[in-house]
């Protein structure tokens, strides 16, 4: 049943569409989110879309160094990190659905023009690639969300910046949905930037000239978000409210916070909650508190942590650094992270951390940094967690170190004793968009294992994404080795771990992906707990 035959049976869907200006960056994913979270605070059931205005299908084969994190659904897309946020601050699971590229659309569009979906039309930008990012639209929202019912607000977050060529189409969407929909069921937020000069003195040019371009779209703010170091007075309010053609009180203070879960309280604090009701036409409920009080707890001890890679900007593992935040909320413990670039770690200096972290990647570059690091939380009993190629190279590390096989190593890095071999089912894969072993497993762990004491359940579901398994002719050189694998899929193993340790656990999948601040993932829960432990860092 699509929105439109459900208004006509008194059942409205409301649409929040989250736009940018001035710059990118400026936070339009955290806001959708935070966004989200007051209305789920208040009852009211939530989805999101993230609409990604490049030409690629979906971010898998992207450079995470250039654009951040490449986040895995439990049904195996690649998406964007802004879904990750999604997920984290609605205690949500999203679907490929909810990530709309411009790849994704004109394939579409192509794919039914070949069928003869169009003939005798010239198929065009308008109407047929912005009825196809309608349709889209539609789908994701009225799309059910396993563990809630329909949802009744869908956020609506469009990247980039107003103005931008590649996002024409889809704010062209945004203004006929507008037009279409009845006046109350759609409100739309200008995310914007309000510098500071010299002087300290905030500036609201920027902002205007960007509402303008929205203008010219056709499209009205009914909310600006202001984003800047400080917040905005109500002197800056007023001059936003008269230049851009909106209530004073619709001019939202965004200031940065120390953490990105304080933002949907900051948001409250200026009324957002209020606004949105009205302009949506939703009662007015009162927020249930439980959630700011989980990430509003105080930490009464801190610990240092080393994530060894070969990537130095932290979005690239925003899952991880997310993930061990939770678990520190919930242990009361501060987690201060150190990246250590793998093509220079301190063997010494990685002895002095209370937890070493190896995480995943792709390629040679830093792979002996990474063994190095490993072979020092093994042997100097430090606390140590593996992610996917870390799970892998825990298993070349004990191969080399424990065994003596000098010459193991991964399939993937180049010759030698593959202890890491290749999928079978990866062996003839030539497109590499989407083709790894990707999204939900159900993990088996093994009784009387560190794995059983974290999980408490003898199966599991994980999110994947790998090439690259355990060989399987060397399972049982390593287990007799001393080597343990806990966790399994089949024939396939899943968790390994180094008795009398203080922690020592890999994970071929990636734990980080269903971490939320409510329900923080176990392997982290027990990683920061064993590096409370271990307490060494000052």
């Amino acid at each position: 049943m699509h929105t439109y035959e459900k208004e006509r049976q008194g059942i409205s869907l409301k649409y929040i569409f989250i736009t940018g200006g001035v710059m990118s960056g400026l936070g339009k994913g955290i806001t959708a989110a935070s966004v989200g979270r007051i209305l789920k605070n208040r009852g009211y059931n939530v989805t999101a879309v993230k609409i990604d205005p490049y030409l690629n299908i979906d971010a898998g084969t992207m450079n995470p160094g250039q654009h951040g994190e490449v986040f895995v659904l439990s049904d195996g897309s690649e998406v964007d990190l802004d879904l990750g946020n999604y997920e984290r601050f609605l205690d949500i699971d999203l679907t490929s659905s909810h990530n709309i590229t411009t790849g994704k659309v004109y394939r579409s569009v192509i794919d039914k023009e070949r069928r003869g979906n169009y003939l005798g039309e010239t198929v065009q930008i308008i109407p047929h690639i912005t009825d196809e990012i309608k349709t889209s639209i539609r789908n994701a929202a009225e799309e059910e969300i396993p563990g809630q019912e329909k949802a009744e607000v869908c956020l609506v977050e469009v990247g980039g910046t107003v103005g931008d060529i590649e996002s024409m189409p889809f704010l062209e969407a945004v203004r006929q949905m507008r037009g279409e929909l009845p006046e109350h069921d759609t409100v739309l937020i200008h995310v914007t930037l309000i510098p500071s000069d010299t002087m300290g003195d905030l500036k609201t040019k920027p902002t205007q000239h960007s509402v303008k371009t929205l203008r010219e779209l056709g499209l009205l703010a009914d909310i600006i978000v202001g984003r800047c170091e400080r917040p905005i007075g109500s002197q800056t309010k007023r001059k936003i409210s008269a230049f851009c053609d909106l209530g004073q009180n619709g001019v939202i203070s965004a200031a940065t916070v120390a953490d990105i879960y304080l933002v949907p309280m900051e948001l409250e604090k200026e009324g957002i909650a209020d606004i949105l009701a009205g302009q949506l036409g939703l009662e007015k409920r009162t927020a249930d508190s439980d959630w700011y009080h989980v990430v509003t707890r105080e930490y009464t001890r801190r610990v240092n942590v080393a994530i060894v890679s070969k990537y130095g900007i932290e979005d690239v593992y925003l899952s991880i650094k997310e993930a061990l935040k939770h678990a520190g909320r919930a242990l009361s413990t501060e987690v201060k992270i150190s990246w250590i670039d793998a093509e220079r770690c301190d063997e010494r200096q990685l002895e002095e951390y209370d937890g070493i972290l190896v995480p995943g990647g792709f390629g040679k570059r830093g792979i002996e940094g990474k063994i190095t690091a490993i072979r020092v939380a093994r042997t100097k009993k430090v606390p140590f967690l593996g992610l996917c190629l870390g799970f892998q190279l825990s298993v070349v590390e004990y191969a080399r170190n424990v065994l003596g096989w000098e010459d193991a190593t991964s399939a993937e890095l180049g010759e030698g004793r593959h202890v890491i071999a290749i999928l079978p089912e990866q062996k003839d894969v030539t497109d590499l968009g989407g083709t790894m072993r990707l999204g939900n497993y159900p993990v088996q762990i093994k009784d009387e294992t560190l794995a059983m004491e974290l999980y408490g359940n003898g199966e599991i579901v994980e999110r994947h994404r790998h090439r690259y398994e355990v060989n399987p002719q060397y399972i049982g050189e390593l287990t007799r080795a001393g080597l343990v694998f806990s966790g399994y899929n089949q024939n396939r193993m899943e968790i390994c771990e180094i008795p009398d340790h203080p922690f020592f656990l890999a994970t071929q999948f990636h734990p980080e992906f269903r971490s939320r601040p409510t329900r923080p993932s176990p392997p982290y829960l027990g990683f920061v707990g064993a590096c409370g432990a271990n307490k060494k860092s000052k």
